[in-house]
């Protein structure tokens, strides 16, 4: 399955690639394989480590090992980890507000 991002910019920021890249077009589609390259780099390294140990097998190509990683929660996606992050600070700034709002107990 193949996966399509359409980007549009300006006549000004188009302009700018033209100065900066012989092809903005392939300067795009180098920069976001490329980074898609790295990404799934480690992904494959973080899931070989959780199946070695955990004495899981390994699927046996790079694609079923991505695949394998995301089906089976050994990684989640940038927006997932974004969403829990931010559940997390909203959790620990009410505990801070309750915190400050509850009357401190007078010894007598």
């Amino acid at each position: 399955m193949a996966n399509t991002i359409t980007i549009t910019l300006t006549d000004t920021q188009y302009k700018g690639l033209e100065y900066a890249a012989l092809s903005p077009e392939d300067w795009a589609t180098n920069v976001v394989t490329e980074r898609a390259r790295i990404a799934n780099d480690e992904v494959v390294q973080m899931t070989v480590q959780y199946c070695l140990d955990n004495g899981i097998q390994l699927p046996t190509t790079r694609e079923e090992i991505v695949a394998y990683a995301f089906e089976n929660g050994v990684v989640k996606t940038a927006a997932a980890r974004q969403a829990e992050a931010e559940a997390k600070m909203a959790a620990l700034q009410s505990e801070a507000e309750a915190e400050t709002t509850t009357e401190p107990t007078s010894e007598a």
